[in-house]
């Protein structure tokens, strides 16, 4: 397979905006299903364009999965990231594309990217719980848990905590 990680088209928001809703929802990763207000940011590809890189594994000229990249913690697509720090948000793969390599080359990609940001000394991310496959992505690729800055991004609800890793650079 011919896998290509490269900034996302216009074109091909949509695209990606539904591959990361279908992921999600169908990971159960949504405590609201279809309802959750969190898919419409999930599928607004082009909002996160617009403050970020959205990147995608291109293979065959289809889609394959994205990931936001966000170099600085000035950003308004930052959730965790502090000074010196980027962010990855976002990680999804299509379901039928999954075991081909593209997450972790999607991760690749944005480790790159923070390299190459001056001043940038370290990447972070939030994760699920059962993002099982995710995590093993992050630890064979150096990054390390951060229990001290696991959040839940909805307070209103006590069972949402979102793990953090972290990767020095």
């Amino acid at each position: 397979m011919d896998l290509t990680i490269r900034p996302a088209t216009p074109d091909e928001y949509d695209t990606l905006g539904e591959i990361t809703a279908q992921a999600y929802l169908r990971d159960g990763l949504l405590d609201f299903g279809e309802s959750d207000a969190y898919l419409d940011e999930l599928k607004d590809v082009s909002g996160r364009a617009a403050a970020a890189e959205v990147l995608v594994a291109v293979a065959d000229g289809h889609v394959l999965g994205g990931v936001t990249f966000v170099p600085t913690s000035r950003s308004p697509m930052a959730d965790i990231a502090g000074p010196g720090e980027a962010e990855i948000r976002m990680l999804a793969v299509a379901h039928a594309a999954r075991g081909r390599g593209a997450g972790e080359a999607l991760v690749r990609a944005c480790v790159d990217r923070a390299r190459a940001t001056d001043g940038c000394v370290r990447v972070v991310l939030s994760t699920q719980r059962t993002m099982r496959t995710a995590h093993r992505i992050y630890e064979r690729l150096g990054f390390v848990r951060t229990p001290e800055r696991d959040w839940n991004p909805l307070p209103q609800l006590d069972d949402i905590t979102l793990l953090t890793y972290e990767l020095t650079l």
